[in-house]
C-alpha cells in the first residue's frame, strides 16, 4: 500500500474513533441527566410524603386558615401529577405554587404559638425546609447536567452524530419568576 492509501486508512480509523468517542460521550451525558433527575425525583417524593403530615398537624391548630392548607394540598397534587407525566413546565408551576404555599403556611404558624411549640410541627418544618434546600441544590446540578448535554447535542461536529443516533436535548427545570422575586412579608401577615 502506498502513502496515499495509508493516509486514507489512518483518516478513516481516526474518524471511526472520533465517532465512537463522541457517541459514548453523548450516552454518558444522557445518563447523567437521567441520574440528576432521579436525585430530584427522590427528594420530591420525600417532600410529597411529608406534606400531609404537616397539613394534618397544622389543621388541628389552624381551623380558620383552611384556604392556605387547601392551597398547599392542591400544589402537592399538581407536582405529583406533573412528575407522573414528566411535564417540566407544569412541574415548575406546581413547585412555584407549593413554595409560595409553604412560605405562607410557615408565616401563618407564627400566629399560633401552641403550633409553633408543637414538637411534631417543628420537626416537620425542619424536615421540609431541609428537603427544600436539597431540592434547590439538586435542581442546580440537574440544570448543569442538562446544559452540558444540550451543548454536546447541539455543537458541531457532535450534532451530526447526535442527529444520526437521535440524541435529544433535555428540558431545564426552571422556576416561576415569582419564586425568584422578593417575598412580600407584609402580605403574608395580612
Amino acid at each position: 500500500m502506498d502513502a496515499f492509501g495509508l493516509t486514507v486508512v489512518a483518516m478513516l480509523v481516526a474518524a471511526g474513533f472520533y465517532v465512537i468517542s463522541a457517541y459514548n460521550r453523548l450516552v454518558r451525558l444522557k445518563h447523567n441527566v437521567k441520574a440528576a433527575w432521579s436525585n430530584i425525583d427522590v427528594l420530591l417524593k420525600q417532600r410529597h410524603d411529608e406534606l400531609p403530615k404537616l397539613v394534618t398537624t397544622c389543621r388541628e391548630y389552624m381551623k380558620y386558615e383552611q384556604e392556605t392548607l387547601e392551597r398547599v394540598t392542591a400544589a402537592r397534587s399538581q407536582v405529583a401529577n406533573a412528575l407522573q407525566r414528566g411535564d417540566m413546565s407544569e412541574l415548575a408551576a406546581g413547585e412555584s405554587m407549593l413554595h409560595g404555599g409553604l412560605g405562607q403556611l410557615f408565616a401563618l404558624a407564627e400566629n399560633y404559638p401552641e403550633l409553633k411549640s408543637n414538637e411534631s410541627f417543628r420537626q416537620l418544618q425542619l424536615r421540609i425546609s431541609s428537603l427544600e434546600n436539597a431540592i434547590a441544590d439538586r435542581r442546580e446540578f440537574y440544570n448543569d447536567s442538562v446544559n452540558v448535554n444540550n451543548i454536546a447535542v447541539e455543537a458541531f461536529p457532535t450534532n451530526i452524530i447526535a442527529g444520526q443516533f437521535k440524541f435529544d436535548t433535555a428540558s431545564l427545570f426552571e422556576v416561576e419568576p415569582s419564586q425568584t422575586s422578593d417575598v412580600d412579608m407584609k402580605s403574608l401577615f395580612a
